[in-house]
């Protein structure tokens, strides 16, 4: 089932993502996120971006949800993603339908383009693979940009890749919404249409 993020998913969201900071590069901090630290970032999103989950028999398997394109005003038609699956249940399609259903409710908010920064592996290892990107370019994003050795995480280098991908083009587009000023019914006939 896909479906907005409550306060109470922050210890199971924390689970997810301190797998990969514990354990790869697909993140690239040092220290894992606290259940606080998790909360925190729900509640400056929530009502901002979309902030997805998808779950099974009560279990969270994922997430995905957009933050501000660097701060400026002007880039307000961009958002950044993030997602996270449990480890363990890649491979699903549950990637696939969170990016589809973001990008439905960015959409709707007037978001022209997202951005995604993901770790890149010049030599694939056992603590990143390139598979993120690909994920993105099956998704329908171009690689647009790499940082070369930015990253420095269990002793050795890595890249970071920029993809973005375009939703809509206005010339003269209105202001992007808030998440909380979509239409609360909209929302639930997406989710509806998902959860089929």
């Amino acid at each position: 089932m896909f479906r907005l993020v409550k306060e109470d998913d922050a210890s199971a969201l924390c689970e997810i993502v301190n797998y990969y900071i514990e354990n790869t590069v697909i993140n690239f901090s040092y220290h894992t996120m606290t259940v606080k630290e998790m909360l925190e970032a729900i509640q400056s999103r929530e009502k901002k971006y979309p902030f997805l989950v998808v779950e099974e028999n009560n279990e969270i398997l994922g997430y995905a949800y957009t933050s501000p394109f660097v701060g400026k005003e002007a880039y307000q038609y961009n958002q950044e993603t993030t997602i996270y699956l449990k480890h363990d249940v890649t491979g699903n399609g549950y990637g696939k339908k969170l990016y589809l259903l973001l990008e439905e409710l960015c959409k709707a908010m007037g978001v022209q383009k997202l951005n995604a920064c993901i770790g890149y592996a010049e030599t694939e290892d056992q603590y990143l693979t390139n598979n993120s990107s690909s994920f993105h370019e099956h998704m329908g994003f171009k690689y647009v940009g790499k940082f070369e050795h930015c990253g420095y995480k269990f002793d050795r280098w890595y890249s970071m890749v920029w993809y973005s991908k375009t939703l809509q083009t206005s010339v003269h587009p209105n202001t992007v919404l808030l998440f909380s000023e979509l239409n609360q019914q909209f929302i639930q006939h997406l989710l509806d249409q998902y959860n089929k």
